[in-house]
């Protein structure tokens, strides 16, 4: 009988060896740089080009093989996309015939690929909000001859990203929609490329906190003071600041109220439509697939997906259709914080002179 036992484990032993080479083979085998451009980008979301450069970006900060087994950088980084784009879970994507991984493999792959894009060089190269103020005009330039809306350098929204229960501080992370779910601060310029992201606050807050914690506030407030008339544009979930345009609820039909609002809000579609592209180039993001991942590492798997957004766009890939599983079209009760009188006053000026400056150029 015992002989039987270890007769059979060692059977078994044998056949999990084999399924070990038998994989390594097709792994090896495999390589989907030979797909059609095409077929490429629908699997993996990048150009062929675009990936040989987040190749190269990430060659310094993936770990060195110490094995002549080991995969390689370039199947790493393929089975990471294979997730972003698909969303699918782990065992899914790594028993694809792209990428012939065991599940553990697959799982370490990704955390490598994804830690690797959350290095602060590469997060800093390809997620870049306007410092100077050519860099700020160019923007400008962007959206004045899109839409005919002068001074904004970025249109800002909230989107939820959609995770398991976290084990520490739940609560903080069940969102008004009664799931749990990171709540991702965005901005984007008129082309759809995100010049900020912040996945690091839980479901729970809303989306004028997140913005009060954001470090880029003190920075347009600083422009404020030094008299640079340049702003972003956001719902009325937030306040309006001289340097935060937001729509004028209840304004009089045919007033010039009413005309900045209406421009407003087809200027401000900009974000909601760069969530949506989002969503739909890197699928992982989207509600109903939810992040199997504690909410720091989900975090990561956001950046991750915006740094390769980013690229994709400048790479001219294909949009996706934009996808608006939870881009909050609903408006969100107003709990920003109380405006001073003073700085309402200035907020309210200068939304009055904007009002004034549109209703004057709609004829020209």
């Amino acid at each position: 009988m015992a002989r039987l036992i270890l007769l059979g484990h060692a059977e078994e032993l044998r056949k999990q060896n084999l399924l070990r080479v038998e994989r390594r083979r097709l792994r090896d085998a495999s390589n989907p740089l030979q797909l059609p451009e095409r077929e490429f980008i629908a699997n993996f979301r990048l150009s062929k080009d675009g990936f040989q450069q987040v190749l190269e970006e990430l060659r310094s900060y993936l770990p060195q093989a110490q094995r002549k087994t080991a995969v390689r950088n370039e199947l790493k980084i393929l089975a990471a996309l294979s997730f972003f784009a698909n969303g699918s879970y782990q065992r899914n994507v790594g028993a694809s015939f792209l990428c012939n991984m065991s599940q553990p493999t697959f799982s370490k792959c990704l955390h490598e690929v994804t830690d690797a894009l959350n290095v602060r060089e590469v997060l800093l190269k390809y997620i870049k909000f306007p410092k100077s103020q050519q860099e700020r005009e160019n923007i400008m330039k962007g959206f004045m001859e899109k839409f005919g809306f002068p001074g904004i350098i970025g249109c800002i929204d909230g989107t939820h990203v959609a995770l398991i229960r976290p084990i520490d501080h739940e609560e903080a992370f069940f969102n008004r929609k009664n799931y749990h779910s990171l709540n991702v601060l965005i901005i984007c310029d008129s082309n759809l490329s995100i010049l900020h992201v912040d996945a690091s606050f839980g479901g729970a807050a809303h989306d004028s906190y997140v913005w009060n914690q954001c470090h880029l506030k003190a920075h347009l407030e600083r422009l404020e003071r030094n008299r640079e008339r340049c702003w972003l544009l956001g719902d009325s979930g937030y306040a309006q600041r001289p340097w935060m345009m937001t729509p004028i609820l209840g304004a009089a039909p045919g007033s010039p109220e009413e005309h900045y609002t209406e421009l407003h809000c087809t200027v401000r579609n900009t974000v909601e439509r760069c969530i949506g592209v989002l969503k739909g180039r890197w699928r992982c993001l989207l509600a109903h697939r939810v992040l199997h991942y504690d909410p720091v590492t989900a975090a990561k798997i956001v950046n991750a997906c915006v740094v390769l957004h980013n690229i994709a766009n400048a790479r001219n890939v294909p949009m996706p259709e934009p996808h608006s599983d939870d881009v909050d079209n609903d408006q969100q009760s107003q709990v920003f914080r109380e405006v001073p009188r003073v700085e309402a006053i200035a907020a309210d000026n200068s939304r009055d002179i904007l009002v004034q400056r549109l209703w004057n150029a709609r004829a020209t």
